[in-house]
């Protein structure tokens, strides 16, 4: 039942952002609702890096819209920009934006110079991601809701706040998961103890705001 669970979580997770395109609001906030409570991350801090995706999405998008294809994804105020562009300039002028966005704590670029990638590729590397996520599930080494993947031209890009087992365990699987070219793992490294402590501490920092709304 828990893998059922953690497997179904997981799915929407990976839909979701095929989706916030057309339906950002309702996305964005069955997202936040069904992810939030099981995150490393503060509900503060959730918040701000979807605040930051939107825009660096928003910015970059009105100064280079026809030069390249780009993806953004906050970890923890960290920004990796994923997909094509149409030159070393224009590479570097997305990371300068994505740079000087508000509360931003670091960018990694791993944009590629060339044409920007078919439907196909791009359908393809969401099938990645999911196949790497459903895998997960049955690693049992960590807690495959406490990974973020990203899949661009076959290669995995993989954020989360882990101990070092843990990021071990999750870099193994996706490396070892069909189709995928390349890992690169972005994890901040964190202690067994602090895990815990964050394991048990975020359920309820997010309780607090949920019963102050109900007071009059």
């Amino acid at each position: 039942m828990k893998k059922k669970l953690l497997a179904a979580l997981l799915l929407g997770a990976t839909v979701l952002p095929a989706l916030q395109g057309c339906f950002p609001v309702v996305a964005a906030g069955v997202g936040t609702g069904v992810m939030a409570t099981l995150d490393r991350r503060s509900l503060g801090t959730q918040t701000e890096d979807e605040s930051i995706e939107w825009k660096a999405g928003s910015r970059v998008g009105d100064k280079l819209r026809d030069r390249g294809h780009f993806n953004f994804t906050s970890y923890n105020r960290k920004v990796l920009i994923t997909g094509e562009v149409a030159s070393e300039e224009y590479k570097a002028e997305a990371e300068r934006i994505v740079g000087g966005i508000a509360n931003v704590q670091g960018v990694h670029n791993e944009l590629v110079v060339g044409p920007s990638s078919s439907l196909t590729d791009r359908s393809n590397d969401s099938f990645i991601t999911s196949k790497v996520k459903s895998r997960s599930v049955d690693n049992g080494k960590f807690n495959p809701l406490h990974v973020k993947v990203v899949t661009e031209a076959g290669t995995v890009f993989l954020l989360g706040m882990l101990t070092q087992a843990e990021a071990d365990a999750a870099i193994q699987v996706a490396r070892t998961t069909s189709g995928v070219r390349k890992v690169i793992p972005l994890f901040e490294t964190i202690t067994p103890a602090r895990a815990r402590e964050l394991d048990v501490s975020q359920p309820d920092q997010r309780a607090a705001p949920a019963a102050e709304s109900k007071a009059p």
